[in-house]
């Protein structure tokens, strides 16, 4: 497992304190103060590509020698010093090629140093030193403090014991002459930086690899779910010497997926100390807290399949019998399920899965309950239809919340088939109102609407019940996405009136989400209460999916009143809650919905972020996909920065087949404002003529007045619907550009107001828009503003960004630039994401943008590289 693959694919990322490590070394060695530089890190960690990295940087400042040391059961005698005679040639080869003792080796290197002058010595792989290496180590080590050289050597921190050789050599040098230097892995965030050009998912990545430099880019380059051959044999290379009881006992500790404490292997097969410690000897497996854990999920991947069938078979069942009947506290049901799974007891799977998973669920951990349910289901073929229903009704949910919506409504139409099969008519009705919901979706709303129908006509032939209550909210909320606003209330206020009229909690928040977001256009204090009602509800009985849209919603709400802060208040709590509970299909809604804010308020740097974040998930519901597709290419193009069609294209892909005017919208404004910057009226009227129909069709005034105000900026020549006059667009429509301006201003939409101010036409309303647009960086309209002010003949029209944009060079966002300040007063990633309300991940995305923003490899250089660039002397 050699670090240097990582080279390249890692760009050293996150190595730049051991860089300067190596550099302070360096600098008191050519003032004449020597010194053993240790750096010390786990195989595959980049210790190689560090320290060749630094070695580059010395050539023609110091000479530069550099030996190996081997990974040979008989090492060749002071082999890594025979590399450097070898370089050097002279007494030092004459001594070393005639077998001189170490002691007089050494001196003569010293004397090689002292008359090169400053010189770095490079000694890699030191824990695979022989003994006469290591004395001579210890020579040199005591007497370079009077020598214009330092001495590097490294090691597999992993890999040394307690009692190897190394640690005594080390422990007798001054500790005024060693410097220790440790190369970590990776960070979360750094992975999800390297994978940013992949189709790999980070934080499984990360999950996988432990955030192992070697371990990472190896699977990016094979971009396959299974191990690398590369990773499998470095692996297997390193557990070979292992002696077949040792051998064993790994394999013994292979197949518990997180951790073997130490009474489970002793039940399993009473392990002995030397075989344990030549486990942890081969730096695959580490010892913490009572248990033995593999140090990357990969490597013990690599050993569990290279366990013999009938072993493995014997080792699961002895686990499975230790974790039944545990010494201390509760029974562990989800390892249980695993290791009943693992030997095939379909019985004893559901007697573990099923529980387990509404134990994960419980607790927000929704993606493991997921896979538990999944597990459960694979044996549940023999279950009476009516069980196998409801497994798979509970399965459904949880893959609905963790956005796998496709496994979610195949689970749903089998146990529909089951409850129909047994004549549970309630159920099935019940199941088909949940299809109603999940069907939108991956983008199938007239099945979504079908469902939703079918599921109301069946249950209103039984008495009122909360599942025709909550068929009824199902309805609604397909009737909206249509829309048919007038079916959609009467849905939503029946499925209020039969929850309340049951008093059924759950249905009741359920029908008080539909109610909310109808009546968010036309009596918002009533929304609200209603929205806080079914939120209070959701809370209590753990129903994220509906408090995740009633945040959602009062964002919306927010907007539409022009109250951003508590938009932005609200889109950071609703964040949190989110990501708390591990809702992660409600998370890609908000922060698609972020990044809408984010485009609207002028902070596109934020929005084009926000709206990567959505696009680097591997979601399967289009909505959040669609948004931020749009949303990215409305920045580049108003930047004149390239790749905008391909997004515009994509985007088409997913709304156009829906036929929904919500989702078709956003890509029609996009679009329209893509062509009036090429100007090309022609192509304006294509992209939005069929969505402005549909607009008009359904009543949708708004989206009418906003598509015609686009229109006639790109040069559609047409009359005004009589209805098109939701502001500011009205104004737009009838020529008060002087009024559009102000109202743009007022809800803080500084880009529109720009755009408002330019159609006035007037000089100095257009050097306004001019200035406006250079601030936000809008360097395509400004270039029209520029046309315009140019044929009034107008001079002196400033060029390139404003001192804003150029106080920040790196266009950090906002976001960027708080965290930034809070790295540079020392604070770590948990107490960031404490300060500012988020989750750790987020603030591991965010650092990790800083750091490419700024081309740092740490954070230590980002402040730095900040600081010298004024970043943190912009007010």
């Amino acid at each position: 497992m050699s670090g240097a693959a990582t080279t390249q694919c890692t760009d050293l990322l996150e190595r730049e304190a051991v860089l300067d490590g190596l550099r302070e070394a360096f600098a008191a060695a050519r003032a004449g103060r020597g010194a053993v530089v240790v750096v010390g890190g786990e195989a595959g960690a980049g210790k190689t590509a560090v320290v060749r990295s630094f070695c580059n940087e010395m050539r023609g400042a110091a000479e530069v020698l550099w030996g190996e040391c081997d990974a040979l059961h008989t090492p060749r005698p002071l082999g890594p010093l025979v590399d450097l005679a070898r370089a050097t040639g002279g007494e030092l080869l004459e001594l070393v090629e005639g077998g001189a003792k170490p002691y007089t080796v050494a001196s003569a290197l010293l004397e090689e140093l002292t008359a090169a002058g400053p010189a770095v010595v490079v000694l890699e792989d030191v824990h695979w030193a022989d003994e006469a290496t290591l004395d001579a180590l210890r020579v040199v080590g005591r007497r370079i403090e009077s020598v214009p050289a330092m001495l590097v050597a490294t090691y597999r921190d992993d890999e040394l014991g307690r009692s190897h050789p190394l640690r005594a050599v080390l422990g007798e040098l001054p500790t005024r002459v060693v410097h220790r230097l440790a190369v970590r892995r990776l960070s979360p965030a750094a992975v999800a930086s390297l994978a940013e050009a992949s189709d790999v998912d980070p934080e499984e990545l990360y999950a996988r690899t432990g955030g192992n430099p070697f371990f990472v880019t190896e699977v990016l380059a094979a971009g396959v779910a299974d191990v690398p051959d590369t990773i499998r044999d470095a692996v297997l290379a390193r557990i070979a010497r292992l002696d077949e009881r040792a051998r064993a006992l790994l394999d013994a500790i292979a197949i518990f997926p997180r951790q073997a404490e130490v009474w489970l292997l002793e039940a399993i097969d009473t392990p002995t100390s030397d075989e344990l410690e030549a486990c942890l000897l081969t730096g695959v497996v580490k010892a913490d807290n009572g248990a033995i854990a593999f140090r990357h999920e990969l490597a013990r991947v690599v050993v569990e399949e290279s366990i013999a069938p009938n072993r493995a078979l014997t080792l699961h069942r002895k686990a499975l019998a230790a974790l039944a009947d545990p010494p201390v506290g509760r029974r562990d049901l989800s390892r249980l399920a695993h290791h009943a799974d693992a030997v095939r007891d379909g019985e004893l799977v559901l007697t573990y899965a099923a529980p387990a998973a509404a134990e994960a669920a419980a607790v927000g951990a929704h993606r493991e309950a997921a896979e538990l349910y999944e597990r459960a289901v694979r044996h549940a073929s023999e279950l009476p239809p009516r069980e196998l229903a409801d497994l798979l009704t509970r399965w459904s949910r949880e893959c609905y919340v963790t956005d796998r919506s496709g496994e979610a409504i195949d689970a749903l139409e089998r146990a529909a088939a089951c409850y129909r099969a047994v004549g549970d008519r309630l159920q099935e009705g019940a199941t088909l109102a949940r299809l109603g919901l999940i069907l939108w979706c991956p983008g199938r709303g007239k099945e979504s609407l079908v469902a939703a129908r079918r599921a109301v006509e069946l249950l209103e032939q039984l008495p009122s019940s909360p599942e025709l209550a909550r068929a009824y909210a199902a309805l609604s909320f397909a009737l909206g996405q249509v829309p048919d606003e007038a079916g959609a209330w009467r849905a939503a206020c029946r499925a209020l009136e039969l929850a309340e009229s049951i008093g059924d909690p759950d249905a009741i928040a359920y029908a008080l989400v539909e109610v909310g977001w109808r009546l968010l256009g036309r009596d918002a204090p009533r929304a609200l209460d209603a929205l806080d009602r079914a939120a209070a509800i959701g809370d209590k009985r753990g129903l994220v999916e509906v408090v995740g849209p009633v945040y959602l919603a009062r964002v919306n709400q927010a907007l539409w009143a022009g109250d951003n802060e508590r938009a932005r208040a609200t889109l950071d709590e609703g964040l949190a809650y989110v990501q708390r509970e591990g809702a992660e299909l409600h998370e890609l809604y908000l922060l698609a919905e972020r990044a809408t804010f984010e485009l609207a308020e002028g902070r596109w740097a934020d929005a084009a972020e926000s709206a990567a974040v959505v696009l680097g998930r591997r979601a399967v519901s289009t909505m959040p996909r669609t948004v931020a597709l749009t949303v990215l290419a409305r920045v580049r193009m108003r930047r004149g920065d390239p790749d905008v069609l391909p997004l515009l294209a994509e985007a088409r892909e997913l709304a156009e087949p829906t036929g929904e005017l919500w989702r078709m919208a956003p890509v029609a404004l996009a679009a329209v404002e893509e062509t009036w910057l090429r100007g090309d009226a022609a192509a304006a009227h294509d992209a939005t003529d069929a969505v402005i129909r549909r607009a008009v069709e359904v009543g949708a005034w708004h989206e009418v007045s906003q598509m015609q105000a686009w229109r006639k900026r790109a040069g559609v020549e047409e009359t005004p619907h009589p209805r098109a006059t939701a502001e500011p667009y009205g104004f737009e429509l009838s020529g008060e550009f002087d009024s559009a301006a102000a109202a743009w201003t007022k809800l803080g939409r500084p880009y529109e107001a720009a755009l408002a101010l330019a159609d006035v036409g007037t000089e100095d309303a257009l050097r306004q828009a001019h200035e406006l647009l250079g601030e936000l960086g809008a360097r395509a309209p400004a270039a029209i503003v520029a046309r315009r002010l140019r044929a009034l003949g107008a001079r002196d029209i400033p060029r390139g960004p404003r001192p804003a944009t150029r106080g920040n060079p790196a266009e950090l966002t906002a976001r960027e630039l708080e965290i930034l300040q809070l790295l540079k007063d020392g604070l770590r990633n948990a107490a960031i994401a404490a300060r500012l309300f988020l989750s750790e991940r987020t603030v591991e995305n965010h650092v990790s943008s800083i750091l490419r923003k700024l081309g740092a490899r740490s954070r230590g250089e980002a402040v730095a590289d900040a600081a010298r660039l004024g970043v943190f002397d912009v007010p």
